[in-house]
Parts: C-alpha cells; sequence; structure tokens
C-alpha cells in the first residue's frame, strides 16, 4: 500500500468541488472563512465521539473505530477545501510544515 499525499486529497477534493459546483460555495478567498467553519464542526464530532465513547474503545471497538475514522476523514476534506480556497498547494505546505517541525524539536 502506497502512501496518501496531499497531492492526491486536493485533487480529489478538486473533483468534489467540481461535480457539486451549481450546489457548493465556490472555492475562493472568501468562502475560507466558510470552510474554516465547517472544519471546526467536524472536530467537534471527531471530539464527540471520542468524548462519548471513551479513548479505550476508539481504538478497540471497530464499529466507533470507524466512525472516527469517516469523521476525520470529514476533516481533511475541509481542510482539503481551505488550502484549495486559499491556494496553499502541497509544497508551500510542506516546507511550512518542515520548517515548523525543525523549530519544534529545538523547542525545550
Amino acid at each position: 500500500m502506497s502512501d496518501f499525499s496531499i497531492n492526491e486529497m486536493i485533487s480529489m477534493q478538486e473533483q468534489l468541488q467540481e461535480k457539486y459546483k451549481d450546489k457548493w460555495e465556490t472555492i475562493s478567498p472568501e468562502a475560507g472563512k466558510h470552510k474554516l467553519l465547517w472544519l471546526i464542526g467536524e472536530i467537534g464530532e471527531v471530539v464527540d465521539i471520542v468524548k462519548k465513547n471513551g479513548d479505550r474503545n476508539v481504538c478497540e471497538n471497530e464499529g466507533i473505530r470507524r466512525a472516527l475514522v469517516e469523521e476525520m476523514a470529514d476533516v481533511l476534506m475541509y481542510y482539503n477545501d481551505v488550502l484549495l480556497c486559499y491556494g496553499i498547494n502541497a509544497d508551500e505546505l510542506r516546507q511550512a510544515y518542515i520548517g515548523k517541525f525543525e523549530k519544534n524539536m529545538k523547542r525545550w
């Protein structure tokens, strides 16, 4: 199994946006804040699953884990919409992530 890349996720999200362009808000910087609010909502759903079922059940119960992973996929979908709204590409994200990682490695 190969890794699932940011470029693949962004490409898939672009396909969804194209398919539903007549139903969904157009990807633009102005839509970014709305996508961020939806992202926060999805994160809340992830938190609810853990809160209602407990840490151990999330790891051990197949049905609960499947629900958690599905909600995490929703988080990533809105995350990728935010990237699209602000025109952030995988290279920019990679460079920022590496820079942040290096700062954090020296932090404490």
